[in-house]
């Protein structure tokens, strides 16, 4: 495949600026314009797969490891949820990984869009599009103060929680098997949160939140409802995966799906596993697009946060992705629709 022929991807999720903010080499301009060994997404690998951008994550890493050692190892049916983070731990990590995001963009390495206008235009001159996404809003106060000057300096996207207890929420555990009924719904804070995000057209999303909490952001938005890391329940029994009636919901609402390449979410056996193959993915995107429909469907990869198939390594993969899809016999349409056009469709909903 020559690089004319890349189909572009627009990724729902990675999580690339904690991986940044937690190496050691300081001049991180460089080591994602350069690209270095480690790691899934810089520049060079971007260009070779076709990555056109993306949701770009800012997770607060726990505080007793400085990366996502919460994580298990091994699927487990009882694996409690990780703790809560301070909010002072939470403010400087997040605004460390924004400040991040903005020198990149100095750098002319990226574009921080905040419109669905922005993304397009960016794709169109060649810059990777990248959307300000926050992973667990412990920044944020329960009176949302933070939320508006986040807001202001380019937040357009965020997940209540990740997969811990916050002020607004409950996060699900990493269980296997397990269904995503594991904890209350949102807390008042949480509730008055997805009010405000829908005023400021900040998109919610739906991946790691518990059921409750799903049920709650269902019933009080106003916007589709977005899962932009999870796969399908049926599948894989991950707490982490959507389950046939929030597959449901999210149809009804106009929502959709970003297909989460992290290999403990794909698997039936629900292990961390580098050896799993295309197939399993292509299977659950099959099962995504009866669930949603060609519109509701996209990529939400979890680069740079997860185990991911060894047959795709990082982003220069991607193609190998397409690839697989094109021999299940999906058209070049649907696969446009699939690795970008309905990212951009939801964005202009929500983002405006």
């Amino acid at each position: 495949m020559t690089e004319t022929d890349l189909v572009p991807v627009f990724d729902g999720h990675n999580d690339t600026l904690l991986r940044l903010h937690q190496s050691k080499d300081k001049d991180v301009e460089k080591l994602f314009i350069e690209g270095k060994s480690g790691g899934h997404i810089d520049l060079p690998r971007a260009k070779a797969g076709g990555f056109a951008g993306g949701m770009f994550a800012i997770f607060p890493p726990p505080v007793e490891k400085a990366r996502r050692s919460a994580v298990p190892s091994a699927p487990s049916d009882s694996e409690p949820l990780p703790p809560e983070v301070p909010r002072a731990d939470a403010l400087n990590s997040t605004i460390a990984m924004a400040s991040i995001l903005f020198r990149l963009e100095r750098a002319g390495a990226l574009a921080v869009c905040r419109s669905a206008g922005d993304v397009r235009a960016a794709m169109a001159r060649g810059t990777v599009a990248a959307v300000f996404h926050i992973e667990g809003v412990e920044a944020i106060d329960p009176e949302l103060t933070m939320l508006d000057v986040l807001h202001a300096a380019g937040l357009r996207s965020l997940g209540i929680v990740w997969s811990r207890p916050n002020a607004f929420g409950h996060g699900v555990p990493f269980r296997f098997p397990s269904s995503p009924d594991t904890g209350p719904g949102l807390t008042d804070a949480g509730k008055a949160l997805v009010k405000a995000c829908n005023e400021l057209k900040i998109m919610i999303d739906l991946s790691h939140l518990n059921e409750k909490g799903f049920r709650d952001v269902a019933e009080i938005s106003d916007a589709p409802l977005v899962a932009t890391h999870s796969n399908v329940h049926a599948i894989c029994g991950h707490s982490r995966n959507l389950t046939d009636w929030q597959l449901g919901a999210i149809r009804e609402s106009g929502g959709m799906v970003g297909l989460n390449f992290a290999t403990g979410f794909l698997r039936e056996d629900g292990r961390m596993n580098a050896d799993t193959s295309l197939d399993i993915m292509v299977r659950h995107v099959d099962s995504l697009l009866q669930a949603l429909g060609e519109d509701g469907v996209g990529l939400g990869s979890d680069f740079d946060g997860a185990m991911i198939p060894a047959v795709i390594g990082d982003v220069a993969g991607l193609p190998k992705l397409i690839d697989a899809l094109a021999a299940r016999g999906f058209g070049r349409a649907l696969i446009e629709k699939i690795a970008y056009r309905n990212w951009l469709n939801m964005l202009e909903r929500t983002i405006g």
